[in-house]
């Protein structure tokens, strides 16, 4: 009897751990899954973008999406299978791009996220659907800061998260230009930057000509972009670290939006007439390695 309850009690414990190694293999294949693999079962995705950045990517009043970082979301997602309605715009902001795609709070990430060594290290990209270059903006009436060595001893906005700044005070490899003597005015986002330069609590915000002319065309006689464009800017799709299934894809995309005339369009709806001299042909992809 006691022979045969304990090799009752060795098949029961065999059943309880297979059972648990099948739901455990379920999960794995669960968290395994790509992008790619998730638009196509599903035909829904979730997409980080900026909500704050005219032309790139703003929420309008009436709750709608607008800018070129929107248009290339729509496109992308409606290559992988994704319509238009099975799309969620998550507000995704400099500060919490890497944290919103480990966490799985959203799938992509098109926020003006330029492509960096540094960020390789935490995310795979897709791309660049752009590249953009680092440009200073300042009031429309500052005639003392002509380019951006000009910025010696002035106060430049620090946005949370972002890198532009850097680009400024540091050298390489972070760093471009590496002029001491600026003043740091922190801000948590661009828009921040542009109502603290517009009431006069900072002298310039420098980042990407395309945020900076989106700011500038949208408060027309307030500011300029002094055009001294300094470094490329290579704006990358944010992927969860290690999908290079959704990288190929998504560079498979990026091609087609120019290839069919799409980037062009969408780039000349929202930048014509900024000054801006507008690239119409696809980047470089950087490999989805």
């Amino acid at each position: 009897m006691r022979v045969r309850r304990f090799g009752a009690l060795i098949g029961a414990g065999m059943a309880l751990s297979l059972a648990l190694s099948a739901c455990g293999s379920d999960t794995e294949k669960t968290k395994a899954k790509t992008v790619v693999q998730k638009a196509k079962e599903d035909q829904k995705l979730t997409i980080g973008i900026k909500f704050d950045q005219p032309a790139l990517g703003l929420k309008k009043p009436d709750g709608t999406y607008d800018g070129f970082d929107v248009d290339v979301a729509k496109y992308v997602a409606k290559q992988l299978g994704v319509p238009e309605g099975g799309i969620t715009f998550k507000e995704t902001t400099s500060a919490n791009r890497e944290s919103f795609l480990g966490g799985g709070q959203v799938d992509l990430v098109i926020a003006t996220y330029s492509i960096t060594e540094a960020r390789k290290q935490q995310v795979t990209f897709g791309g660049p659907y752009y590249v953009a270059h680092q440009d200073t903006m300042v009031q429309a009436d500052n005639n003392d800061i002509k380019k951006a060595t000009d910025l010696k001893g002035k106060k430049l906005c620090k946005a949370a998260g972002s890198n532009s700044f850097r680009r400024i005070t540091e050298g390489p490899p972070d760093g471009k230009l590496n002029i001491k003597g600026v003043t740091l005015v922190d801000a948590s986002s661009y828009s921040e930057c542009a109502s603290k330069l517009k009431s006069g609590a900072l002298d310039a915000v420098s980042t990407d000509d395309l945020i900076l002319a989106g700011f500038a065309n949208q408060q027309k006689g307030s500011f300029k972009v002094i055009n001294d464009p300094f470094t490329d800017e290579k704006y990358g799709i944010g992927i969860k670290k290690g999908d290079t299934e959704t990288c190929e894809a998504v560079n498979k995309a990026v091609a087609q939006m120019y290839s069919d005339g799409t980037a062009k369009a969408s780039l000349e709806k929202h930048f014509a007439g900024t000054g801006l001299k507008l690239v119409t042909t696809a980047p470089q992809p950087e490999g989805c390695a």
